[in-house]
Parts: C-alpha cells; sequence; structure tokens
C-alpha cells in the first residue's frame, strides 16, 4: 500500500474545488493527459470519467469511478484500466491551519497491476504520488489565485 502526504497552502474548500473538477482531473493526475466526464454528476458516489493516457505514438483509454465521497473531506476513486485492472486512490483532506494536508492511499484492487503488487510496484506508486500530489498542489494554488483575483 502506498500512502503519501502533501501539505497545500490553501483551505480544504480550495482543494475539494479541484478534485470536483472533473476537467482538471488530467491536469493533477499523472498519466493521462485529458479527462472528460461521463456523468453530469462528478464526484457524486458512481459518477464516472474516462481518461486518455498517451505515450508518444500509443494511447490508451481507462475510467475513473467515484466509490465514496465527503465533500470537502474525502474522495475515494477507483480507477480502471484494461490490462493492468483497477486501483482504488483514496484522497483525505485535513484542515491544517489555513492550509490543508492531503493524504493519498492507493493501491491495487484487481488484474495485473493486483496480482504483481510488491514492494517494488509501491516503491513505484511513491514516486507517482509524490508528482501527482505536487500537481495537485500547483493547480489548486494556481486556480485559487484566479479566483482571488477575479
Amino acid at each position: 500500500m502506498a500512502v503519501r502526504h502533501q501539505l497545500i497552502r490553501r483551505p480544504p474548500h480550495r482543494v475539494w474545488a479541484v478534485l470536483a473538477d472533473p476537467t482538471l482531473y488530467g491536469e493533477w493526475v499523472v498519466g493521462p493527459s485529458e479527462s472528460t466526464p461521463l456523468d453530469d454528476t462528478w464526484p457524486a458516489a458512481g459518477s464516472r470519467l474516462r481518461y486518455t493516457v498517451r505515450l508518444g505514438p500509443w494511447s490508451a483509454e481507462g475510467v475513473t469511478t467515484v466509490r465514496h465521497r465527503e465533500p470537502g473531506k474525502e474522495l475515494e476513486l477507483e480507477a480502471s484500466f484494461k490490462a493492468l485492472g483497477t486501483a482504488r486512490i483514496f484522497l483525505q483532506l485535513r484542515p491544517w491551519g489555513e492550509e490543508t494536508l492531503v493524504i493519498c492511499d492507493e493501491h491495487p484492487l484487481r488484474g495485473l497491476g493486483g496480482t504483481l503488487h510488491n514492494p517494488l510496484s509501491d516503491a513505484a506508486l511513491q514516486l507517482r504520488h509524490r508528482g501527482m500530489l505536487a500537481r495537485l498542489a500547483r493547480v489548486v494554488e494556481e486556480q485559487s489565485d484566479e479566483v482571488l483575483r477575479a
């Protein structure tokens, strides 16, 4: 299980606003280059979005489904990527003064990723999370600045 945290210099409602915008998914999640909501209710439980992963000329699509949410506090996702299987991604937002401590817990559930899950794959997830949480912080902090200037 790969768990990582990131302090974001904005309050939880600002972080939640980014998590609740399905069009921003590809901006903060490492891997997807774009995302499209499949339902108008994101991030309600059961809502989905389609994402595209591109690697040079190669591209493939996956689907992420919201499994649980507590607005402003928790978002639990199941990401499905055909041959690799599915993964559970749990994001928890904790107020930390006027900032937010984001805790990310991810692990494979089904398919090849689950079968091959080991300490080495956890280490790879840690690297992915480092990038993902840094990107989330950047998007939230930039988004917040734009909102504050408007």
